[in-house]
């Protein structure tokens, strides 16, 4: 008889097993990748793991495709190439269920709003501590 703890890693390898099998499966079904504009491979080994029960699309298909969106702060249409894509999910290990929403414009403006609202923070705690830590 087998303990749960060996079991559990028994169910985890096939699900794992079986994912792979749907991967390959639906890379052999798929279009090739290189007559595509707009698209780049995926490499699955290099994605950040995820802990869901479902396989976004882009690995399904086996590449990554140039993605319209709109801006959600200044409304602007833009696309999200194939080559960001892979850069975010596989070389900065981006969450595989994550995408574009602002604009580059709007995400420098929203660092920066964030950087000075950290500053002033920061500033406020240290005065705090320097009057709590004169009257003692």
């Amino acid at each position: 008889m087998k303990s749960n703890k060996q079991r559990r890693q028994e169910i985890k390898l096939q699900r794992l097993r079986r994912a792979e099998r749907q991967i390959q499966i639906r890379r052999v079904n798929a279009r090739p990748v290189n007559c595509l504009v707009g698209t780049e491979p995926v490499t699955p080994a290099r994605l950040r793991p995820t802990h869901s029960y479902g396989i976004p699309d882009f690995v399904q298909c086996g590449y990554y495709q140039d993605r319209p969106f709109c801006c959600k702060d200044c409304g602007v249409e833009e696309i999200w190439t194939a080559v960001q894509q892979q850069w975010w999910y596989e070389e900065a290990q981006g969450d595989v269920w994550t995408v574009a929403m602002r604009c580059r414009a709007c995400r420098q403006q929203e660092r920066a709003r964030k950087a000075e609202a950290r500053r002033i923070h920061q500033e406020g705690l240290a005065m705090k501590s320097a009057s709590t830590g004169c009257e003692s």
